[in-house]
């Protein structure tokens, strides 16, 4: 954890000590812990992020803030789709997957209403910032 900025790790550890008590709520928005395998560690790797909800399915967005390449986490994930997410005290194994153009068009807006800046995002980057789709194995 410590390539993480500071402020990362201790949302880390408090959503993890408090079994998401402190955390799962952060700035008005529901966040999740992620764990993904590092592809080139091959240790665990745990990221908070912002999730939406469609159906059964989490949904994240690979924003990086609108950077031009994509957050390490989605690397890992597209590498090995198996990987775990904590919601609030629940933990459990999900499969990932990238959302196809239609249903990125149709589920984008559901995220967007969340946190809005991921249109700025979006608009700050040539990338196309992935919408991921997970779902309980």
């Amino acid at each position: 954890m410590s390539n993480k900025p500071e402020w990362v790790q201790e949302h880390i550890q408090r959503y993890t000590e408090s079994g998401g008590a402190d955390g799962h709520i952060w700035r008005e928005v529901t966040t999740l812990l992620l764990t993904t395998t590092g592809r080139h560690s091959g240790q665990p790797d745990t990221t908070p992020l912002i999730y939406g909800r469609s159906g059964g399915a989490w949904l994240l967005i690979a924003s990086r803030g609108g950077a031009p390449t994509h957050p390490q986490w989605y690397l890992n994930l597209r590498a090995n789709p198996a990987v775990e997410i904590q919601v609030a005290a629940e933990r459990f194994a999900v499969n990932a997957r990238t959302a196809d153009a239609a249903e990125k068009a149709e589920l984008w807006p559901l995220m967007t209403a969340l946190w809005p800046a991921y249109d700025e995002y979006q608009a700050k980057t040539d990338r196309d910032i992935p919408l991921v789709i997970l779902e309980q194995q």
